[in-house]
């Protein structure tokens, strides 16, 4: 169990099941635990990360001030609850990633908060106060190319030999899911290698959605090259970038999107939406395409594009792995939110 006394930052998440947010605290804290003492609380967290009880969250000793780091409005709500009613001394950070004018709740926790941070500079001018920019990044130690990518998909239980594309993230209209099956029945016939494989989770409320594109690839004889795996283990996921040919991300609309980089890192080029933060981190024609929002016949000819190209394809993995560790590695996002905590810290020394 960590020291109280090492304890300068205190990372909540309130969620218990896998999102982005959480995967962020999950993949940023083991490299911030380098550099400062970090520690996460909430449900749903890896054993191995440095972790306290949301109890002793609420009860650490008031000699010292310390970082509450929230991502969500729950989380922010909580941290004013241990600072003014609890009388814990914490400087509350927030950290925004919506593109999208924020409810009257929410503006108003913001206003409340001692700094805050956005993911993109999109997501700053929404905010209505001064934020630090700071771009996500990804591990390129996690994600990384595979060595053979062949023998990958046998241990996957892929075909070795498909033209593979994949798009992760819940199975939702907002994530254009439909657009990219849509976009795949028009190429694939063109394509005999080619296969589709959508990864995560299906909710109740989805599950019509996800039925009628399955039944629509059916119909059209395509049943067993666009795939639904639903939701499977980080781990397997992080490998599954590594056997692909393609990514996309036909996202509606998109907070930040981390998912390109993951793939680029992999390795793998990307086909997105100008949507989120992709068009800062997509070079396009160079580490994949860019395509407008809502647009089927601009998303079918960019997949069509590179699943002609084998050639091309490699080369643009080459090139998207290549700009991730110069200009998207995790360790630099790490500094400069460590540089944040260190100037509240300073602020009530």
């Amino acid at each position: 169990m960590p020291d109280a006394k090492q304890i300068e930052v205190v990372a909540p998440n309130l969620k218990r099941r896998l999102s982005g947010v959480t995967a962020t605290v999950v993949r940023l804290i083991p490299v911030q635990a380098r550099m400062i003492g970090i520690v996460a609380t909430g449900p749903g967290l890896p054993p191995n990360l440095p972790h306290i009880s949301l109890i002793r969250a609420a009860t650490l000793p008031r000699h010292r001030w310390r970082v509450w780091h929230a991502r969500r409005n729950t989380e922010m709500a909580l941290g004013l609850i241990l600072r003014h009613l609890l009388r814990r001394r914490y400087q509350l950070l927030f950290t925004s990633a919506a593109q999208r004018r924020h409810t009257g709740f929410t503006r108003w926790l913001v206003r409340r908060q001692d700094a805050l941070i956005a993911t993109s500079p999109q997501a700053a001018s929404y905010l209505e106060r001064p934020a630090a920019v700071i771009l996500h990044g990804v591990d390129t130690q996690v994600f990384h190319p595979a060595g053979n990518r062949s023998a990958l998909r046998r241990e996957l239980g892929l075909d070795p030999d498909a033209l593979l594309v994949g798009c992760f993230g819940r199975v939702r209209a907002q994530k254009g899911v439909d657009l990219l099956a849509e976009a795949a029945l028009r190429v694939f016939p063109r394509h005999p290698r080619a296969q589709l494989v959508f990864s995560g989770r299906i909710t109740a409320d989805n599950r019509t959605f996800a039925e009628g594109l399955m039944a629509k690839a059916k119909a059209a004889g395509l049943g067993d090259r666009i795939r639904f795996l639903g939701e499977i283990p980080w781990g397997e996921v992080v490998r599954l970038y590594r056997a692909l040919d393609l990514f996309a991300a036909p996202a509606r609309w998109e907070g930040f999107g981390l998912t390109p980089l993951e793939a680029m890192a992999s390795g793998v080029p990307v086909v997105a939406a100008r949507v989120g933060a992709y068009e800062t981190l997509i070079r396009d024609g160079e580490t994949g395409t860019l395509v407008p929002r809502e647009d089927v016949d601009a998303l079918a000819t960019a997949l069509d594009r590179w699943l002609s190209d084998d050639a091309g394809r490699e080369a643009a993995g080459r090139a998207a792995r290549a700009h991730v560790e110069e200009n998207h590695a995790i360790e630099s996002e790490a500094r400069a939110i460590v540089a944040v905590y260190r100037r509240l810290l300073d602020q009530v020394r």
